[in-house]
């Protein structure tokens, strides 16, 4: 381990970074840096990889590029040390190794998260958090002051149960845990993603192995990250059974929400794409989580509802045996037009519109006698509820009124007849009005 730099070393360190020698391990280093650029240029391609953790939306925003660079620089450091371009002191690369590995390392992190909870804002946080952590870490390193820290670190000891551990114990599990965490869910995403993936068919089954694959790694994961800290694991007895009594009292409402959202999931009850109906709001669900579910109006508004929500209250599934979906609506035409040839026009004009299905064929039928008119009832079929149906709807009216347009149809206006009374001398007395209805 460095020691700690004093005023003349690090005034020398100054001074050796104007040297010739320096100037060739810039110059090294640049070099390293562009052919990492160029490889992770050409391995990426043109287009953007939003989803991906190697290369990201950009060339040097994914995690390969500063590993590739790391790794670069590493071999050329070896090389110069070698003597091949004779004596060279590690200068440059004192500064640049610990940079690039800790800009690896914050890619990682962020990237992994990134990919794992897209929509979490905490996300951001992280990444701040992580960077102040990384580059602390490599300014100890730098100035070889992190010795020094880990041994005062080592000596603050306390006893938990009948294990002795230290804050450098702590410390280094959290960062050991931190990692295992880290590439836990790095594998659980790629495990998703390809699961996910291609076909939508038995999408339900996949997304629940994808989450039973992903609370699988996290437990190993955290596993690995408490027998880093030093912690016996022997102890989680005694704390699964205090967490088994908070689950039954507290945490029921959470835990039933895990377990609906299992379920759920194997039984196929509801499915991602299926239109629903819960607690009066209707659209598409759109994700299925291990704690709620997701559902998507068509109006663009999205309602998160707990998965318990879904087991105990009944729930209308428009897509769950058949995915057609039946639409109703009202004209009214006058007195005295001829409903039975007019019928076979209304059907043949609705079945026009092309979201409408020919099978089942829509209908028109004579619904009742109203008191200025006919009142006739349209009903059609869609299969794709999910592109909306006030606008097929409105298709549909569209096509009835070009109809009644062209035929000469009528569509009556409320009509009153007003009647006067009289009075006794023979003049009208206005007092009494008595409105009636007559079609015509």
């Amino acid at each position: 381990m460095p020691s700690v730099l004093s005023a003349t070393e690090l005034s020398t360190l100054l001074e050796a970074l104007g040297t010739r020698s320096a100037a060739i391990e810039a110059a090294v280093v640049g070099g390293c840096l562009v052919v990492a650029y160029a490889v992770v240029r050409l391995l990426r391609g043109r287009t953007a990889r939003s989803g991906s953790i190697w290369f990201g939306e950009r060339v040097v925003d994914g995690v390969f590029f500063p590993l590739l660079a790391l790794a670069l620089a590493f071999g050329a450091r070896q090389v110069l040390a070698s003597g091949v371009l004779g004596p060279l002191p590690p200068t440059v690369f004192r500064l640049v190794i610990p940079v690039l590995l800790s800009l690896a390392v914050i890619r990682l992190v962020v990237r992994v998260l990134a990919l794992s909870f897209p929509r979490a804002h905490w996300v951001a946080v992280a990444e701040r958090s992580v960077s102040w952590v990384a580059w602390i870490g490599v300014v100890l390193w730098i100035t070889g002051v992190l010795p020094l820290v880990l041994e005062a670190l080592d000596g603050v000891t306390w006893k938990i149960g009948g294990t002795q551990t230290t804050v450098r114990n702590l410390l280094e599990g959290l960062v050991t845990g931190g990692v295992v965490m880290v590439l836990a869910l790095w594998a659980s995403a790629a495990i998703e993603k390809k699961l996910l993936e291609g076909s939508v068919d038995n999408l339900s089954m996949r997304k629940i192995a994808a989450n039973l694959m992903r609370a699988l790694l996290l437990f190993v994961g955290l596993m690995f990250a408490l027998g880093a800290a030093g912690i016996d694991l022997t102890a989680l007895g005694v704390l699964g059974g205090a967490l088994g009594v908070g689950l039954g009292f507290g945490l029921q409402k959470i835990a039933a929400n895990y377990v609906s959202g299992f379920v759920i999931l194997a039984e196929r009850s509801v499915r991602i794409g299926d239109m629903v109906k819960v607690d009066n709001f209707e659209g598409r669900i759109s994700d299925i989580r291990t704690r709620y579910t997701i559902i998507r109006a068509l109006n663009g508004r999205e309602s998160v509802v707990p998965n318990e929500m879904l087991i105990v209250q009944r729930v209308e599934n428009s897509s769950l045996a058949d995915p057609k979906v039946l639409i109703t609506t009202g004209v009214q035409v006058a007195y005295g037009t001829d409903v039975r040839r007019l019928q076979p026009l209304v059907v043949q004009a609705m079945a026009s519109v092309p979201r409408v299905l020919a099978s089942p064929a829509p209908s028109c039928s004579l619904g009742s006698f109203g008191a200025d008119g006919l009142d006739l009832v349209l009903g059609f079929w869609i299969g794709d509820p999910e592109n909306g149906q006030a606008n097929v709807k409105s298709e549909v009216n569209l096509a009835v009124l070009d109809l009644f347009n062209r035929e000469g149809v009528e569509i009556p206006f409320p009509q009153r007849v007003m009647r006067v009374a009289a009075s006794a001398t023979g003049d009208a007395a206005p007092a009494s009005v008595v409105p009636t209805s007559q079609a015509g």
